[in-house]
């Protein structure tokens, strides 16, 4: 195992942080911690990487806790295997689980943002007697079953595609966002943003132009925002974004949504169940995530019968971590003191 100790400056403040490659099934696993005590783990969505957690590491090591924030496999240092059945989400939990092994661990809490969510609340799904609590923010836990993920998307929108079928065919956003990474990530990350989102109307009936929806023959950033950033997003942080994925590349992040019907095969045992683990959601009053799966957030006393308390914030985007780091370390440190006690 190789072990980086640095001290950098993320963000005007001063942060001790702790680099660490682990073993992992495709290979290492890049990840951050700071604090000691039972630990937390961090899991970023598309397309971010550790850095998204960089408000609450600190937060959550003052409070008692050892903090780790993992490049999830396919961005940052992490591998990034070239087969899309690599992302497949039981590949990711089992990653998740040598996460724990390798710190020298028997269980974590789980904590996660948009498609970090999706993979945190399988991980407590599949792997409980590891992942003894689950936190998600953005994203609301649907359990697996029901129609075919392709299906499902190819029939939202209408004449327009839906942002995931547009992900989902191989090459076609790498060829958008390659030519300029920073300019994409920005503009992405405006559109999901409070107070950035669109305010352009698209049609005759006055309805917003929806960034996630791409119009016949164009792209997905022709909706966004463009020349200014989100008040949570500093150019300093743009550049760790856009150093990440000018390295990297798009296709590892993107071959998670590509490896969604496999998951529907992978995971058809476990059809409608519920997770019984400790649990907490966090979203943002403004994000499609949860007006859009406002039936899910509904059918939480079903689905997630172990939840402490679920918590949408007014005013907030999607960014939730990075919109309001805040309050979104005070609902933390709040609920974990609630499922670690004792433990």
């Amino acid at each position: 195992m190789l072990v980086v100790t640095r001290i950098r400056t993320y963000g005007g403040h001063m942060s001790h942080l702790t680099h660490r490659l682990v073993p992992g099934p495709a290979g290492r696993i890049h990840l951050v911690e700071q604090g000691t005590g039972p630990l937390v783990l961090l899991l970023h969505g598309f397309p971010e990487s550790w850095y998204s957690w960089r408000h609450q590491l600190p937060v959550l090591a003052a409070a008692g806790y050892r903090a780790v924030a993992v490049d999830v496999r396919g961005y940052g240092r992490s591998s990034r295997p070239e087969a899309v059945a690599a992302y497949r989400m039981t590949e990711l939990v089992e990653d998740n689980a040598a996460v724990v092994e390798a710190l020298g661990e028997r269980s974590a809490v789980v904590v996660g943002h948009d498609w970090g969510a999706t993979i945190a609340a399988h991980s407590a799904l599949l792997k409980p007697e590891v992942f003894h609590a689950v936190a998600l923010l953005s994203v609301p836990y649907t359990p697996p079953g029901g129609p075919r993920p392709s299906e499902v998307f190819a029939g939202i929108g209408g004449e327009e595609e839906f942002y995931v079928s547009y992900f989902q065919e191989p090459g076609r956003a790498e060829r958008e966002i390659e030519p300029d990474v920073r300019g994409w990530l920005a503009g992405f990350y405006a559109a999901l943003s409070a107070d950035t989102m669109p305010t352009s109307t698209a049609d005759a009936h006055h309805m917003p132009a929806d960034p996630h929806f791409v119009a016949p023959g164009g792209q997905l950033r022709d909706r966004f925002p463009a020349g200014r950033l989100p008040a949570w997003l500093t150019e300093d942080d743009l550049d760790v974004y856009a150093g990440e994925f000018e390295r990297t590349g798009l296709t590892g992040a993107l071959n998670r949504y590509r490896a969604m019907d496999q998951d529907w095969k992978d995971l058809a045992a476990y059809a409608g169940a519920p997770i019984r683990r400790p649990s907490l959601f966090l979203g943002g009053a403004l994000d499609a995530s949860t007006t859009w799966l406002s039936d899910a957030i509904d059918a939480f006393p079903t689905t997630l019968p172990g939840l402490h308390a679920a918590h949408l914030l007014d005013g907030c985007g999607h960014w939730i971590q990075q919109e309001r780091p805040e309050e979104v370390g005070r609902h933390l440190t709040e609920w974990l003191g609630s499922v670690t006690s004792g433990r």
